[in-house]
């Protein structure tokens, strides 16, 4: 699960003062080696698309990239119709109205952000399947002797992956747009309702305005996850850009034409980057102060038939995000048991382990060093490259997997050359053939989560920390070391736990940069898929949303703990 990631900002002048009379050059020196380490990717893949001889560009222009583009742009525009349809509704009902289950409903519309991408179209395809439970009930109940006898949607199409990616990833819009309407959409709502309002012009004209900008970066969010994704669209045979960087690299052998088509994708990211920060800045007019939850006017009650509608409206995208894939795997796995104690999934789970733990720490220690630097030089040149550092969240992984394996690799020879030169021996592939090289790519792609943890948890802190701690003659570093860094520790732990289960579930990047022999969860899935055998790697994808719950509990406690809301 990927976590609304707010951009990095400048820390709180009145909150943390810059250290005065102390030489900071190591903060900005650290800040400019950890974002050029975030640039080298995108550097990388702008370089060889550019200087490349353009042998390729004929045959992308004209076979490639008119329907890769076209079907990228109109899954872009299926996925963010649906989650804005299905996130805006389900925030609003469960604000302004009270119904069965409503308590229940607001906590588990979070539950698909469990389930990535490509394990829901994998359980799509089997449920959907003509064997699958759904048709075989379909015949069954209306007598049908095969599939001539009646017309089903076939999953495998852009209205299918459509599907997949909403179900997951509504709950980046519902979270949000649930946000603004507890803030203040109650309280505008019941004003307008005094002065004769009907509900549905409340709704379009006052209520929809208002929450407009949390809605709009809701949405990028969601279109860059779509952007990322390709075990999905793989598996559905919809070929997007992300799916034709992978096919055209390897299929293809043409590394120059893989590229130009990524920096198509890097310019698809900058626009929704720019729609992303421009919505945010939009959001802060919407900020009420002084609003308290217990003080918000109650829910409009529904009764009888209407009631039980909204459930039941409610009820569907949590069983289509997580119901059926926890339906399917479940379902498989109960006939697998014997692979709990198989040798290649207990394997893949140590591997899945290590790797994210060693990402973790990695991550949150960059996030520290980050945070620092702001902290104590608070100069506009250590701002600009924390920004820098903070942008790879919003990498899809075949770009950042391109990009890495083409930068690491140059670095692996000259390290090899120099090694044979000087010493006399072969150093081999010490980053690209290890696993080095996937926990290099997801650091780069998830710090910014853990930037954005840390920081909201540094906002929380007293004021006069910086200030009391220079009065006892501590130096900056020595402050953060012995004060700061204690009181952290449930935002480092919180930072921590999200970026390893979202390298956990990391398949784009992983597939590309994988050495020999590497297996991790989510991989045993994607090969098992790749050979038609989704039912093989059903404990693996357990063992992966029984993972990803963990920060999703973590998210939702407000939800479960708050009874006014």
């Amino acid at each position: 699960m990927t976590v609304p990631v707010q951009p990095t900002a400048p820390v709180d002048e009145q909150r943390f003062p810059r250290i005065r009379g102390e030489r900071h050059g190591a903060a900005h020196v650290i800040s400019l080696v950890i974002a050029l380490a975030v640039f080298l990717p995108i550097a990388t893949v702008l370089f060889v698309a550019l200087s490349g001889s353009g042998e390729a560009l004929p045959h992308l222009l004209r076979y490639v990239l008119p329907q890769s583009l076209g079907t990228t742009l109109l899954l872009l525009g299926l996925v963010a119709s649906g989650t804005a349809i299905t996130g805006v509704g389900a925030a609003w009902l469960v604000v302004g109205y009270d119904f069965p289950l409503r308590r229940l409903i607001s906590w588990a519309l979070v539950l698909p952000l469990a389930v990535p991408t490509y394990l829901s179209a994998y359980a799509f395809g089997e449920f959907f399947h003509y064997v699958g439970p759904l048709q075989t009930a379909l015949r069954a109940v209306f007598g049908f002797e095969s599939a001539r006898d009646y017309w089903f949607p076939d999953i495998r199409s852009t209205w299918g992956a459509a599907l997949v990616v909403t179900s997951v990833t509504f709950p980046y819009v519902y979270l949000t747009a649930r946000v603004v309407f507890l803030m203040q959409g109650r309280n505008i709502a019941d004003v307008a309702r005094t002065l004769g309002a009907r509900p549905a012009r409340v709704f379009f004209r006052i209520l929809l305005p208002v929450a407009r900008p949390a809605i709009i970066a809701g949405l990028a969010l969601v279109m860059m996850e779509t952007l990322n994704d390709i075990g999905a669209v793989e598996y559905l045979g919809v070929r997007t850009l992300t799916l034709s960087v992978y096919s055209t690299w390897l299929n293809r052998g043409s590394l120059e034409g893989a590229a130009q088509i990524a920096a198509l994708m890097l310019v698809i990211v900058f626009l929704l980057l720019t729609v992303e920060q421009w919505a945010r800045r939009k959001q802060r007019f919407h900020n009420a102060r002084g609003t308290q939850m217990h003080a918000r006017p109650p829910r409009t009650p529904l009764s009888g038939p209407k009631a039980w509608l909204a459930t039941m409206a409610l009820l569907l995208p949590i069983a289509s995000g997580f119901g059926v894939p926890l339906f399917v795997f479940g379902r498989y796995a109960s006939k697998r048991l014997y692979q709990f104690a198989d040798p290649q999934v207990f394997q893949a789970l140590l591997t899945s382990i290590s790797v994210a733990g060693t990402t973790a720490i990695a991550a949150v220690i960059a996030a520290l060093l980050l945070l620092n630097a702001v902290r104590v030089s608070r100069s506009a040149y250590t701002l600009v490259l924390v920004r820098l550092a903070s942008i790879g969240y919003a990498l899809p992984g075949t770009i950042l997997g391109l990009g890495l394996l083409l930068s690491l690799a140059a670095i692996d020879n000259a390290i090899d050359q120099a090694a044979r030169d000087h010493a006399g021996f072969s150093t081999g592939l010490l980053l690209t053939g290890t696993a080095a090289s996937i926990v290099i790519a997801c650091t780069i792609r998830f710090l910014a989560l853990a930037e954005s943890a840390i920081r909201s948890g540094m906002e929380k802190l007293p004021p006069s920390l910086d200030q009391a701690a220079r009065s006892l003659g501590k130096t900056a570093n020595q402050s953060a070391l012995t004060i700061l860094l204690p009181l952290l520790r449930p935002a480092i732990l919180t930072a921590a736990i999200l970026v390893f289960v979202d390298t956990v579930k990391e398949l784009s990047a992983t597939i590309l940069l994988r050495p020999f022999g590497f297996r991790s969860l989510a991989t045993h899935v994607y090969e098992n898929a790749s050979r038609g055998a989704v039912e093989d790697g059903a404990v693996a994808a357990l063992l992966i949303i029984a993972t990803a719950i963990v920060p999703v509990i973590l998210l939702s406690r407000p939800l479960m703990g708050d009874r006014h809301t």
